[in-house]
């Protein structure tokens, strides 16, 4: 099997999508890459804020501007390409060729060194929870695939 040509990765701070959310939701124990959106549960969405260790985290600009250094650092370090990049206040999409690791692994290693950065900063408090457990990571296998996620995280 070709190795992918990239991977599209997104991942969300903690607190900010949870499970029963009026966005729709993913359940990832359903171990499908093309899971559907499950349909917005209040009482299940009650329930996972109640469920809550802390506080949710939103990222302000100064948040973002660390994350998206830290994400391009690691990157070059690793001699990964990135072909594009949108850090949100509550999520970040990332399309990245990285054929030594599996998606799963690029997320968890580039989600470490953004939480390291975070916790570097002295204006920021740390020692909290950055991130959700997990997050999607699709392969993308085709040049149109790979121009269409690119799009979407530039564009959408």
């Amino acid at each position: 099997m070709a190795e992918p040509l990239a991977y599209f990765l997104t991942w969300t701070t903690y607190g900010t999508w949870l499970p029963g959310d009026a966005q729709g939701w993913v359940h990832h124990g359903d171990g499908s890459q093309s899971t559907p959106y499950r349909l917005p549960s209040p009482g299940l969405e009650s329930y996972a804020k109640t469920s809550l260790k802390q506080d949710s985290f939103l990222m302000d600009k100064h948040h973002r501007e660390i994350v998206e250094r830290a994400i391009h650092e690691f990157c070059k370090f690793k001699n990964w390409d990135i072909h594009a990049l949108n850090v949100r206040t509550n999520h970040i999409h990332l399309v990245v060729t990285a054929n030594d690791e599996t998606p799963e692994r690029v997320m968890t290693r580039l989600k470490c060194w953004a939480s390291r950065r975070l916790n570097e900063n002295k204006s920021i408090r740390n020692n909290r929870r950055w991130w959700t457990r997990h997050g999607s990571t699709r392969y993308i296998n085709s040049k149109p695939s790979l121009l269409a996620a690119i799009d979407y995280v530039n564009n959408q």
